[in-house]
């Protein structure tokens, strides 16, 4: 078999990509004037100005838990232009000694807080240190199984992507991924900044236009031009790599939308600060929420041990023919000791 228990373990508490139907809506194109504003105060950030927008969709082919659209206020912030890179968390990694969750060893007593009572504690020899890594399997498979593509792999973390023999030497300003979401708030912390408000991170991707689908308008390919690294070809065992990427691309690969963000689609999921709850949406409809910083708990029937967090954008592996999470409104929760190969972030500062 290819996962061990304790990978089978960890699979039980994450959701990496959920399929729908296929996109079949003829939209069409809206142009937004490009606005960047940068300062020496903030280097690497753009301004996101303060403003009304609608959060969420009421569209047909969207996810349940991203309804009702609804209104919600934010104050202006700085955000990272680029999602946080090897050689940024490098830098942060030498200068505090910090190590990743995937670098360390598991705690069975945090882990089984997220299994069902009873759950049976792994051997000593499978509690070491790995991540979960993207694997395409060799044929087609049932879609419905994450295990087909996602094999538990002792050593593989943050600087050796792949496993033992993998290394990052030359991807150093390609998106940090096997990242849980304490190893993103640590980096935040060190760097005086913090991770993304949902709501932060969802206007910023609109880029000050509500009604487009994605973060650039509303075609996915507008004039057959791919806009982000997503999964071409039949998921997950034949990605074509037709725009030119079959794993993470360096940041700034592809066309930043009008407030000067790259990548806010595809590359790598991104972390926000945000409890995942399915219902976090219930009640909103025809209200203005106010700065909202999300439930106070998780929930998810789905997943009902896992202590969830929000993660935003899709990831490379995100696939026409498997899924629709490519949108700045679609949200997954992610269990938040959890690291993957195409689990990223960026950071946000307030105003000052």
């Amino acid at each position: 078999m290819k996962f061990s228990l304790i990978g089978s373990l960890l699979l039980c508490c994450l959701v990496a990509c959920q399929s729908t139907t296929s996109e079949s809506a003829n939209h069409s194109s809206t142009n937004v004037a490009t606005r960047v504003k940068t300062d020496d105060a903030h280097p690497g950030m753009v301004w996101i100005p303060g403003g009304t927008f609608t959060m969420g969709t009421d569209e047909s082919e969207a996810y349940e838990q991203e309804k009702p659209a609804h209104g919600v206020k934010l104050d202006g912030f700085w955000m990272d232009a680029t999602e946080v890179t090897n050689q940024q968390y490098q830098q942060f990694a030498e200068a505090t000694g910090y190590l990743t969750v995937a670098e360390r060893k598991p705690n069975w007593e945090e882990m089984k807080q997220q299994l069902p009572e009873g759950t049976p504690k792994p051997a000593d020899d499978q509690l070491v240190a790995g991540a979960l890594v993207f694997t395409p399997p060799a044929h087609p498979v049932a879609t419905y199984d994450y295990s087909q593509w996602w094999t538990w792999t002792p050593g593989a973390n943050w600087r050796h992507p792949q496993g033992p023999g993998s290394d990052i030497s030359k991807h150093m300003n390609h998106p940090v991924v096997h990242i849980a979401f304490e190893d993103a708030t640590a980096y935040c912390q060190w760097a005086g900044k913090r991770l993304p408000t949902e709501a932060e991170w969802e206007y910023a991707a609109r880029g000050g236009n509500e009604q487009q689908r994605y973060a650039w308008g509303n075609d996915f390919r507008p004039q057959g031009k791919f806009m982000a690294n997503t999964f071409q070809g039949q998921f997950p065992n034949n990605n074509s790599g037709e725009d030119g990427f079959t794993g993470t691309a360096p940041v700034s690969s592809f066309p930043a939308n009008p407030y000067g963000l790259y990548d806010m689609i595809g590359n790598a999921w991104e972390w926000t600060s945000d409890w995942y709850d399915v219902d976090a949406y219930d009640g909103t409809q025809g209200k203005l929420v106010d700065n909202p910083e999300g439930p106070e708990r998780s929930f998810n029937p789905q997943n009902p041990y896992a202590q969830e967090r929000v993660t935003k954008g899709g990831s490379y592996l995100c696939a026409l023919d498997y899924c629709v999470n490519y949108r700045p409104s679609a949200r997954i929760g992610t269990a938040y000791d959890t690291g993957m190969s195409h689990t990223g972030f960026r950071c946000v500062q307030a105003a000052k």
